[in-house]
C-alpha cells in the first residue's frame, strides 16, 4: 500500500518497500519508518565552536553523532560520503539512545555538555533524535541540532522543547537557488522563526562563488534575519571545492570579509568562517 512520508516538504509517496528521496525513510508494511535509526556513521567529541555555535557554552565540547542520508542535494556538500549515501553505501554501527546518552555522560570529564545531532541531515532521522534528546534531558545533558531546517512544521514543533540550541543552514536567500538544492526557503525561514522564539539559534550561510556571493543577497538575508532578532549570530563561511564542485575555485577570503561587513549593518554578531 502506498504511503506518504510527511516529515519534510518532499512528501514522498512510497510504495511498499520503497525508500524516500532522503535515502533514510522507507515504507514498510504501510508505515513510514526510519531505516537509519541508531545507525551511526560518525561519532566524535568536538569543540562546540565547530558546529558552529559561538554563543552557546563557548569553550566546551559536545559529543557529535551522525548517520546517513539527507533531503537536500547540495553539490558542494562536505559530508557527501554519508549524507548522499544509503545504508548499503556506508559503514555504521548501531548505538541505542540509552548507549549514546551513556557515552555522552562518560565524556563529561572531557568538557562534554551533551549531544549534537549533526554530520548528515539529522532530522530525517527524526525519531532517533527525539528519543535520544528526551533521555539526554533526563540526565541534564544539552541537545544541539545542526540542520538544513527543511522539515515539516509539525515535526519541528514537537522537537523544540527537547533541543537547547540549533545551528540552521540558510543556504542563500533566493527561492530559485533553493529549488536547485531540492529545498524550500520558506520552510527554512519558518523554522528559524520558531527556533528563535523558543531557544538559542545560530545561522550558517556558505558563500559559494556565483551562487550566494552577492552583496544584494547577503543584504536581503541579514535584513530578514534582523527582523527576527538582530542578536542571532550569523556565520559567513568560505566555500572550498567539494563533492560535485571540485573544479570550482574556493571563495576569495576578501569576499567573505566584505559580505560579513554587509551583514553587520543589520546584525550584531557576524563571524567569518573557514578563512
Amino acid at each position: 500500500m502506498k504511503k506518504t512520508c510527511e516529515l519534510c516538504p518532499h512528501r514522498c509517496e512510497l510504495e511498499e518497500g520503497q525508500t524516500g528521496f532522503c535515502r533514510a525513510r522507507q515504507n514498510q508494511d504501510g508505515r513510514i519508518i526510519s531505516i537509519n535509526y541508531g545507525k551511526v556513521t560518525a561519532l566524535a567529541l568536538d569543540p562546540i565552536e565547530k558546529k558552529p555555535l559561538r554563543h552557546f557554552y563557548a569553550g566546551k565540547n559536545i559529543l557529535s553523532v551522525g548517520s546517513f542520508g539527507c533531503n537536500l542535494r547540495c553539490p558542494y556538500c562536505q559530508n557527501h560520503t554519508i549524507s548522499m549515501a544509503n545504508a548499503a553505501q556506508t559503514v555504521s554501527c548501531y548505538i541505542s539512545p540509552e548507549e549514546l546518552v551513556a557515552r555522552a555522560l562518560e565524556r563529561i570529564p572531557d568538557g562534554n555538555i551533551g549531544i549534537a545531532y549533526t554530520y548528515n541531515e539529522p532530522l530525517i532521522g527524526y525519531e532517533y533524535v527525539r528519543d535520544c534528546a528526551m533521555l539526554a534531558k533526563e540526565k541534564q545533558l544539552k541537545n544541539v541540532v545542526v540542520t538544513n531546517g527543511c522539515i515539516a512544521e509539525e515535526a519541528f514543533q514537537k522537537l523544540l522543547p527537547w533541543i537547547d540550541a540549533w545551528n540552521i543552514d540558510l543556504k542563500g536567500f533566493k527561492n530559485a537557488s533553493y529549488g536547485q538544492l531540492c529545498g524550500d526557503l520558506e520552510v527554512v525561514k519558518r523554522n528559524i522563526v520558531s527556533a528563535a522564539a523558543q531557544g538559542h539559534v545560530e545561522i550558517t550561510t556558505l558563500i559559494v562563488p556565483q551562487r550566494t556571493d552577492t552583496e544584494e543577497e547577503i543584504r536581503e538575508l541579514s535584513s530578514w534575519l534582523s527582523s527576527v532578532d538582530c542578536k542571532i549570530p550569523l556565520h559567513i563561511t568560505r566555500f572550498f571545492p567539494q563533492y560535485r564542485m571540485q573544479d570550482c575555485l574556493a571563495t576569495p577570503v576578501s569576499t567573505v570579509y566584505r559580505l560579513a561587513d554587509v551583514a553587520r549593518k543589520y546584525l550584531e554578531y557576524v563571524y567569518e568562517g573557514n578563512c
